[in-house]
């Protein structure tokens, strides 16, 4: 299993660095996590250097694919190059977008007559690509899901665990990372965001945490 977070220069640090944490709290040996970067490094918007785990062409295969946002979003997406070189299928693939990644997946034309959640400031841009842009934090329509928010980077996360793995999985990894004696609000509250989304076989399963 592998997940790619696609985190481009300029890139926004709670997007992609807090999914990366949620996503690897599935701990077995076939799941990987990446971030998958057009260069060996990028620097985030407020000056984090990290270095890519693997390519654009990797993530065009992967099972799970995560467009994190960034400052430079709208530069991304101006780039027929680097744009060309983004082969992503919802057909094979559970696709994501955070925030500004929502104008991604626009702009390649995964969201057509879908509508989207997306941050404020990029709200335009993507209705400006054709897209309704919702006033919620997450939607998801078949394989694919948006956020909108940078603390709505766990819904993405959950929604991918529990699609990938199970609904008590994502349950756990939410519950790990939640503020303490908050936890089970914490998860209940995102699970209640998430869960209307889901397979219709999963949906069927308790959001409930078990004590």
């Amino acid at each position: 299993m592998h997940i790619a977070i696609l985190t481009f220069e300029g890139y926004n640090e709670l997007d992609s660095l807090i999914a990366l944490g949620v996503l690897n709290r599935i701990k077995k040996p076939d799941w990987r996590v990446s971030i998958a970067s057009p260069t060996q490094r990028v620097r985030s918007m407020n000056g984090v250097v990290i270095e890519s785990m693997a390519t654009l062409e990797e993530a065009n295969v992967a099972d799970a694919v995560l467009v994190g946002s960034g400052m430079q979003t709208r530069e991304v997406v101006a780039d027929q190059a680097l744009m060309a070189r983004l082969r992503l299928d919802p057909s094979r693939q559970l696709l994501a977008g955070q925030c500004s990644g929502t104008l991604v997946l626009a702009e390649l034309g995964l969201l057509d007559g879908v509508p989207a959640c997306t941050d404020l400031t990029t709200k335009p841009w993507v209705q400006a690509a054709g897209v309704d842009v919702l006033n919620q934090p997450f939607f998801a329509k078949g394989n694919v899901a948006t956020a909108g928010g940078c603390l709505a980077s766990p819904y993405l996360a959950a929604w991918m665990i529990a699609r990938l793995e199970s609904v008590e999985a994502a349950q756990d990894a939410l519950h790990y990372v939640a503020p303490v004696g908050e936890k089970e609000d914490y998860v209940a509250r995102v699970m209640r965001n998430i869960t209307p989304y889901l397979h219709e076989e999963l949906a069927a399963v308790s959001v409930g945490r078990a004590n």
